[in-house]
């Protein structure tokens, strides 16, 4: 696997090794999951209670994404970057809705904040590479004094 070669791309590849870690966490040690998230663990679950079943679906789904987004990161899918910020912004305010509401516990808007922070910091990195991208080189002038300007989502 490469390394990222952005600033954008690191904040999803963060992102996409965590996901991935926490879904395999999921999978192996559902009660460990649970707990970091804030909900009770009874040491026996009634009849109907699809908890599990529910864990493994969301620990799998974030495992997948992880893969996704550490693909993203192996090819510099800088589309796929600019995606991500606006559905994590809208993920963060769904699961602040879920909190306040009472519809899950408090310590999940850690899961909330994890979500806005990593689009606004992915946002940023974009800006950043952007900037970057466009910002003339030490002897890249031509004869008249002018600069190419690369494009900013040209991978490098």
């Amino acid at each position: 696997m490469r390394l990222p070669r952005s600033g954008a791309g690191w904040t999803i590849a963060v992102f996409g090794l965590l996901a991935l870690l926490l879904g395999a966490l999921g999978l192996i040690w559902p009660e460990t999951q649970l707990r970091l998230l804030g909900f009770e663990v009874p040491a026996e679950r009634a009849p109907g209670d699809y908890t599990g079943t529910f864990l493994t679906a969301s620990s799998m789904a974030s495992f997948n994404m992880g893969v996704y987004y550490l693909l993203a990161v192996a090819t510099e899918w800088r589309p796929f970057y600019r995606f991500t910020v606006w559905f994590r912004l809208v993920t963060f305010t769904v699961f602040t809705i879920a909190v306040l509401s009472d519809v899950a516990p408090d310590r999940f808007f850690g899961v909330a904040a994890w979500e806005g922070l990593g689009a606004v910091a992915t946002a940023v990195g974009l800006w950043w590479d952007a900037r970057r991208a466009t910002a003339p080189t030490a002897g890249s002038t031509g004869s008249d004094g002018s600069a190419p300007v690369p494009a900013p989502d040209a991978v490098r």
